[in-house]
């Protein structure tokens, strides 16, 4: 079951440049600051920067669309033509995301709580 878009990530280069931008536009310092990434809470959504994100070959923001069970999520999209990007991993605390492109190589976020 798809719980709809609670989180938005965005890939920067520098978390220390990118920071004062987004601060300025959400009107607020950052709720939580760890060495891999940045995040908010605005209007009852995550919204994060990841220093990571080009590295592994995002080139825009990543919206993670929340789902009760993420290794059948991502097996409904691979039958509907999706590729996987990034497998299932924890990225604490029991949180898992991963990543699925579509053939327009939109990529797909799906994130299941811990």
């Amino acid at each position: 079951m798809t719980e709809g878009v609670k989180t938005i990530i965005y890939p920067v280069k520098d978390l220390d440049t990118a920071k004062p931008l987004f601060a300025a536009l959400f009107g607020d310092a950052p709720a939580s600051i760890t060495p891999y990434s940045v995040g908010w809470k605005v209007a009852g959504q995550d919204v994060g920067l990841d220093p990571n994100g080009h590295a592994q070959g995002l080139n825009g923001l990543v919206p993670y669309w929340h789902v009760d069970d993420i290794a059948s999520s991502v097996q409904a999209l691979i039958a509907a033509g999706g590729e996987v990007l990034q497998d299932a991993k924890d990225v604490g605390g029991g949180k898992l995301i991963a990543w699925v492109k579509d053939a327009d190589v939109n990529v797909i976020g799906l994130l299941q709580p811990a």
